[in-house]
């Protein structure tokens, strides 16, 4: 028999998740969202498989910069590229800037002076 402490506190670990996984949620939708507002020339994250990740980048008339078995870094100059690119078949969208610095760049070394 379930004691009325443990329900209580089964209700509250519930409420804890729901209000955890809605926050996370609605973070997530508004990154999503503001990708579509990005400036022509933006580094794109393009989320998933390598083939499909790249025929998108290719009929959406966008760069590829760097990819990997997760995402694709590519860029585009033209107006309505994330919208091209979720038309041709991506999966995910994201800002590659904001979402973690990767500018499509080749990293640069920093050396100590001594």
């Amino acid at each position: 028999m379930i004691t009325e402490g443990r329900q209580r506190r089964a209700s509250r670990s519930g409420r804890i998740a729901a209000a955890v996984a809605l926050v996370i949620g609605g973070w997530f939708t508004v990154i999503v969202a503001l990708t579509f507002g990005s400036a022509p020339g933006k580094s794109m994250a393009v989320v998933g498989p390598p083939s499909q990740t790249l025929a998108a980048i290719a009929k959406a008339n966008g760069r590829i910069l760097a990819s990997n078995d997760y995402f694709t870094i590519a860029r585009s100059d033209d107006v309505g590229f994330v919208a091209r690119l979720y038309a041709a078949g991506a999966l995910l969208v994201l800002d590659a800037e904001q979402a973690g610095g990767c500018t499509g760049l080749s990293p640069r070394r920093f050396t100590a002076q001594l």
